[in-house]
Order: structure tokens, then C-alpha cells, then sequence
């Protein structure tokens, strides 16, 4: 049986492959740009506009801040009991035309040893966690030049 592939996060990001990309808001009277998307209002808190328009964000930025995950996260975070928890690295990054901070998970397989701060990465599809039915889809930050 083939699992299904859903969005952690459904609108926060979308395509696969090369065309994979972050999604976020406009503000079309300030210039803000938000992600998480805001589908509302402007959260700008000089700005009193509402009209909203989806961006697609940039692919890359540079390391602003990283750390690791050394335990399993508690409520609401999912993960299952049953499996050992295997560390991974966090890590938020200034995009680079945006120039906003965007948190994600480091590809597997890259560890905090492997990061520094102003290190370029990009945004790659990655995968959150999987069950009997479904693949849940995210984002992962590469450093540039690193195969997935």
C-alpha cells in the first residue's frame, strides 16, 4: 500500500523538486511580507491594510541562528512513542531577499557541527514523520552545494 503525501501545514508551502518553495503573504500597502502566511489583516503594526496577496518566498537565505533537539518534544508535537527519537538540527534563517527569519529542520544527516552562522542554505521538500497512511511533507534547510 502507498502512503499518502500531505502537508504538515497546508498553503505554508508547495511544488516538489526544483520548483519546491515557501509560501507567504504581501501586504499590498506596507510591502510586508509575512510567513507564516496571514490570510487576515497586516500584522504590521503601523499598517492598518487587509488586502493580502501570496508570495512565493526565496529559496535562499543564510543561517541567523541554529541548536539541536537532544530530547522528544513535548505536547503538541507529535511523534511516536514506540520509535527511538533521533536528534536533528534546527535552524532559522534570514531569507535572503525578504530579509525575514524562517525556522525548519536541517536536512537529515547535517548536524549543528556541520552549520555556521551566515552559512547560505536553501529551502528543499523534506518529510516530518510517516504512519501506515500518510507521509507528512515539510520543508529542510540544505547548506548550498549539499546533495539531499
Amino acid at each position: 500500500m502507498s502512503r499518502v503525501r500531505m502537508p504538515v501545514m497546508a498553503g505554508w508551502f508547495a511544488g516538489d523538486g526544483d520548483d519546491f518553495r515557501l509560501v507567504g503573504t504581501r501586504c499590498t500597502t506596507c510591502g510586508s511580507v509575512f510567513f507564516p502566511r496571514e490570510n487576515d489583516l497586516c500584522r504590521n503594526p503601523g499598517c492598518g491594510g487587509r488586502d493580502l496577496a501570496e508570495v512565493s518566498l526565496s529559496g535562499r537565505g543564510r543561517i541567523w541562528s541554529y541548536t539541536d533537539t537532544r530530547y522528544r518534544p513535548p505536547s503538541p508535537y507529535v511523534t511516536n512513542p514506540e520509535l527511538p527519537w533521533e536528534p536533528c538540527a534546527l535552524v532559522a534563517v534570514e531569507l535572503e531577499a525578504e530579509r525575514i527569519v524562517v525556522l525548519g529542520q536541517a536536512v537529515p544527516g547535517v548536524t549543528v557541527a556541520d552549520l555556521a552562522v551566515g552559512m547560505e542554505v536553501e529551502v528543499v521538500p523534506g518529510v516530518l514523520s510517516e504512519d501506515a497512511e500518510t507521509t507528512w511533507t515539510t520543508w529542510h534547510w540544505r547548506p548550498t552545494g549539499v546533495a539531499v
